[in-house]
């Protein structure tokens, strides 16, 4: 068996769990690629491989617009087994309905969507998570891991009951789609701050940065996945209306995990309810 992972991740996030997840089917003797969307990367041909693993961090309840048209752009699937994996920054149940609009495309291109994998990795916007929750929610992403790549290999799955509720936020706060790119346009760097490195234009998977003069300018097709602000060795990136949000600098994953009583305040019962289910998996 071959299995695909086509990931958009724009921090990294999600692309560590997917790696992971290619990782431990690699020691189950199952070949697995990985293949990050980006608008410079063509789509891969996905008719050499068995089973497809799309994977996107959830934006505001719904999976970002690039990820969205890479899986328009996919061919026809004529019944491929299809998984779902998302990351998010919070255990709310309301992630689920991220999977809406993804699974009716893929479906309408003739893939048999079979399950979903939820994963909790640190924020990359809002406010930024301690090292020691970073790496429990790490600890817990193994052991999910080990998980749903047996899934993976039995063939099996589950997904998500979407209820009203669900859907009505989640069709409210698709709003974001069309705002980013208004926001984004307004995305600029501190010139005192800002060096001129161009890291953030290498980053951004939309290909939404230039540089001009030494200093980043922002396009019209930002999808709000912060790998600019978030990436920035200086924190010169000031991210429009949301700059109050702005996190920066790569989380260790590594060292002493969150104890129960060090997790933060906000969500608090959803996180230790993850932590909790994701260290006592079978």
């Amino acid at each position: 068996m071959r299995v695909l992972f086509t990931v958009f991740s724009g921090t990294g996030n999600t692309l560590r769990v997917a790696s992971g997840l290619a990782e431990e089917l690699s020691s189950h003797q199952i070949e697995a690629d990985v293949y990050r969307i980006c608008s410079k990367n063509e789509v891969p041909y996905v008719q050499n491989y068995d089973v497809l693993v799309v994977g996107y961090p959830v934006h505001a309840f719904n999976a970002p617009t690039a990820a969205l048209k890479f899986f328009r752009d996919l061919p026809q699937g004529n019944g491929k087994r299809v998984y779902i994996l998302r990351t998010s920054g919070e255990p709310l149940v309301l992630n689920d309905a991220s999977a809406i609009t993804p699974k009716r495309i893929l479906k309408k291109r003739g893939y048999d969507v079979v399950g979903e994998f939820s994963y909790v990795m640190p924020y990359n916007i809002i406010f930024r998570h301690s090292d020691k929750m970073a790496a429990r929610m790490w600890n817990c992403a193994q052991n999910r891991i080990k998980r749903d790549a047996m899934q993976i290999v039995r063939g099996d799955g589950s997904n998500k009951r979407i209820n009203l509720f669900k859907r009505a936020v989640s069709f409210v706060l698709r709003i974001e789609h069309t705002a980013m790119p208004l926001l984004g346009r307004n995305f600029k760097a501190d010139s005192k701050k800002c060096k001129g490195c161009g890291l953030c234009v290498s980053v951004c998977p939309t290909s939404n940065i230039t540089m001009i003069e030494g200093k980043p300018k922002f396009g019209r097709s930002c999808v709000g996945c912060m790998a600019c602000s978030f990436g920035c060795p200086t924190d010169a990136i000031k991210i429009s209306l949301l700059n109050g949000w702005r996190v920066n600098g790569q989380y260790s994953f590594a060292g002493e995990q969150a104890a129960d009583s060090e997790v933060c305040k906000y969500c608090r019962r959803s996180y230790l309810k993850y932590f909790h289910e994701s260290e006592n998996i079978d």
